[in-house]
């Protein structure tokens, strides 16, 4: 694997042989997946918390004010490069988030620069978003990756100009007396395959660095990056989950 996909000065993670973002890191295996009817639409359950139903962007945020700068198109969500990140207003802890999105047709661009994203619960622990169809790039940044940590079991991706799906499970960590006590978990299904199955976060994700967890409070915002390229979303939705049954 050629080394300029990614880094050879940074920290090793301290689960594995590879530094983080390692050039050397070996490519997950490409899968195709399921075929979707053409603009499908996942109808979100009767208990779910619709952050996104392509009407308007009033559950977003920028900071404390509205979601400036994101424009609402034919229905969908679309980033405008350069207006920053944009935060759900709502808060949850353990969840499952249904989100859709779609890199552009015309494809520009290449390795981390090609309609790249992200989806952060809590605003800190990222699921990547990036076109990584026929585009390698260092494998813990590819699409479906925890950013940094943990590359995705395989490379789901659709081709640009197709609709891609991600349902994910998050478990919030648990922190007492200032320490981390139980970290964070994530199960992510791309495209109906799955690409993270139960798998245990090493802390925040970072660029660069390795990860480590710093205390929050038991619930935080659904995060979507601005990272200076062209993606869309519609389809958001969250069902806060519950423990077991007493």
């Amino acid at each position: 694997m050629s080394q300029n996909l990614g880094y050879d000065d940074t920290p090793f993670l301290p689960y594995s042989k590879y530094r983080v973002h390692d050039g050397q890191r070996p490519q997950p295996e490409v899968v195709t997946p399921a075929y979707v009817r053409e603009n499908a639409f996942a109808t979100p359950p009767s208990d779910a918390v619709v952050l996104f139903d392509g009407k308007d962007l009033s559950r977003w945020r920028n900071g404390n004010g509205e979601a400036i700068g994101w424009k609402l198109v034919d229905g969908e969500m679309e980033v405008v490069r350069g207006t920053g990140d944009i935060f759900s207003r709502d808060e949850f802890g353990d969840c499952q988030l249904h989100l859709e999105w779609r890199a552009p047709e015309e494809v520009r661009g290449s390795s981390q620069g090609r309609s790249n994203s992200g989806l952060f619960f809590f605003g800190v622990y990222e699921i990547q978003i990036l076109d990584n169809y026929d585009n390698p790039t260092y494998a813990d940044g590819i699409a479906g990756s925890v950013y940094g940590q943990y590359p995705p079991l395989v490379n789901a991706c659709r081709k640009p100009g197709e609709w891609q799906s991600y349902d994910v499970l998050f478990t919030a960590p648990r922190f007492k007396d200032g320490k981390v006590e139980k970290p964070a978990y994530v199960t992510v299904i791309h495209n109906g395959v799955v690409v993270q199955n139960h798998t245990e976060l090493i802390g925040m994700t970072n660029h660069r660095a390795v990860g480590e967890y710093k205390p929050h409070a038991e619930k935080g915002p659904i995060k979507l990056q601005d990272h200076g390229d062209p993606v869309r979303f519609r389809n958001i939705w969250v069902r806060p989950l519950k423990g077991l049954p007493e």
